[in-house]
């Protein structure tokens, strides 16, 4: 075998062994059985794959064992089929390389069927309840970050003290969140189709309470309002990159199409806000 076909068959070997154990590990922390029985199937067969392999390289496999932790961490913080997901985001690379493969060792291409349709189909299997309620949690977290970043940019110009700011804020916040956990609490129980209107409600007022902390914090630490401000939408930005690039996993969406979405209306929103403030300073000759 040449060299570089080696090199590629033993990348391929030490990748399905690291992605049985990460399997298995999950099989291991899922409290359902549905979740467990799927987990171990797919790690049956990537260990059924890794033998494949076995037979064209020599020695052990070499497990990546901080990939398999930190898939497990992944695992317990955003769910198995966030982790999934982001597993097999890695797949279109590796298909190319079965494809390449497969021409010289035919086994190549029996593995790379099961990796695009078997695993596919056993990952749909999979329950989570809170994928249920992403929906939820967007409404909260989008509303948040369109609002307060909004409000705060006003604020911000016409207050000019960070401790009236982050009154006026705290209040809005809370108001809004108590506002919009109701309104998806009502919106929920008038479809039929929901059976748990509180927990919807109750992801969304925490989404929304998370993003107005966080947006908050800045007023709390720094003096200066525009600091703040500066400080805040950094906030808000992360916020949203992190989000999206959850979401864009889950629902195996585009990353930077929702990303820039967000970005565009929540800073569009927080620039309006910046001077609508500015002209009420003026007009009203405020000087706080």
């Amino acid at each position: 075998m040449k060299a570089g076909l080696q090199a590629a068959v033993r990348r391929m070997y030490d990748n399905e062994a690291t992605d049985a154990l990460v399997y298995a590990a999950l099989a291991k922390i899922t409290k359902s059985e549905n979740n467990r029985t799927i987990l171990e199937k797919m790690a049956a067969d990537e260990c059924r794959h890794r033998d494949l392999w076995s037979t064209y390289v020599p020695g052990p496999p070499r497990v990546r064992r901080l990939k398999v932790w930190l898939y497990i961490l992944l695992g317990r913080i955003f769910g198995l089929v966030f982790v999934l997901n982001l597993m097999e985001s890695g797949e279109d690379t590796a298909v190319k390389s079965y494809t390449d493969i497969g021409k010289e060792l035919p086994v190549a291409l029996k593995i790379v069927e099961d990796e695009q349709k078997h695993e596919d189909y056993l990952i749909s299997l999979i329950k989570e309840e809170k994928l249920s309620y992403i929906s939820s949690m967007v409404l909260g977290l989008n509303d948040a970050l369109v609002e307060l970043t909004g409000a705060l940019a006003g604020f911000t110009l016409a207050l000019n003290d960070n401790s009236m700011i982050g009154l006026a804020g705290f209040i809005t916040g809370v108001a809004a969140t108590l506002s919009m956990a109701a309104s998806e609490y009502l919106a929920k129980k008038a479809d039929a189709g929901e059976k748990h209107p509180l927990k919807a409600a109750t992801y969304t007022g925490l989404a929304y309470l998370f993003t107005v902390a966080l947006l908050l914090l800045p007023y709390a630490i720094f003096s200066s309002p525009l600091t703040a401000l500066a400080f805040c939408l950094v906030n808000a930005t992360l916020i949203i990159l992190g989000f999206t690039f959850f979401v864009s996993v889950i629902r195996r969406e585009s990353f930077l199409r929702g990303f820039r979405e967000m970005m565009l209306i929540s800073f569009s929103v927080a620039l309006i806000s910046f001077m609508i403030g500015w002209a009420a300073r003026l007009w009203l000759n405020l000087d706080l």
